[in-house]
């Protein structure tokens, strides 16, 4: 039997068991710094293609706003000779309310200052009468002024062509203004259509015919202001004709009705 050495006794190895290795927790991913994302750069071309359109459209805006403006613009559009023109007018005016007014007041300081006062107050109530008498139009009038022959071929010339007729020949100072066979007062009105307009429930035909009595040069300047009466009936496809006369005369007759809730206001102290 051979001999046992000496030694430590050595056991077989045991394999160990497997431990498993941690989790690792997983990170989100993130976007690489060289690739930004595509969402910001179109949202910006977006916001430029907005921008530009809204632009675009104000460019728009302002250009028939200006283009409106020059069209519509009626002493823009006038010449300088027709300025010069128009000015004289308005002078001449202001000197003839200015001559009325010096009138009024010689004839305030005349009863003031005594004499035949009665007299005087008599002469000026009678004037006044017959003033206000022209100016209602109650009695016929006569005196220098103008005749508006407007023509209307294809029937287009509206209401609102006599009506503007009638304020720029009221603006430009005229006492008398007389349609057809119609006296124009403060309460006349025209209406219709085009082709078969009414004054005051008076039907007209055309040619229309309108007589002014005030001073020529002026009352013709305020219907030929550009963009003004006669253009607007050359625009319709009508004429106008307006002939200065030292001597025209109004016949047609008002009535004058009874005011229904107008009342003469008391005298302050």
């Amino acid at each position: 039997m051979p001999p046992r050495s000496a030694g430590t006794c050595s056991m077989p190895e045991q394999p160990l068991p497997d431990r498993p290795e941690p989790e690792q927790p997983e990170l989100p991913e993130l976007p690489e710094p060289d690739q930004p994302s595509d969402q910001p750069s179109t949202s910006r071309r977006r916001a430029s293609l907005l921008i530009g359109v809204l632009c675009l459209l104000l460019g728009f805006a302002l250009a028939v706003q200006v283009r409106t403006t020059s069209a519509t613009s009626g002493l823009g559009a006038a010449r300088q000779d027709e300025l010069v023109r128009i000015l004289d007018d308005l002078s001449a005016r202001e000197d003839r309310l200015r001559q009325d007014i010096g009138t009024q007041e010689d004839t305030r300081d005349e009863l003031a200052t005594g004499g035949n006062q009665a007299e005087t107050a008599l002469e000026e109530a009678q004037l006044r009468e017959e003033q206000l008498a022209i100016l209602a139009g109650t009695v016929p009038a006569q005196g220098p002024g103008i005749q508006l022959t407007v023509s209307d071929p294809d029937g287009e010339v509206g209401p609102e062509v006599l009506l503007d007729a009638i304020q720029e020949l009221r603006a430009a100072g005229a006492e008398a203004i007389q349609i057809g066979d119609v006296r124009i007062g403060v309460s006349s009105a025209v209406t219709g259509d085009p082709g078969s307009l009414v004054v005051d429930d008076e039907p007209l035909r055309a040619p229309y015919r309108i007589v002014a009595i005030g001073d020529p040069p002026t009352l013709e300047t305020a219907l030929n202001i550009p963009g003004g009466v006669v253009n607007t009936v050359n625009r319709a496809g009508g004429e106008a004709r307006i002939e200065q006369r030292d001597e025209v005369a109004i016949t047609a007759l008002r009535v004058i009705e009874e005011p229904e809730y107008a009342r003469p206001a008391a005298e302050s102290d």
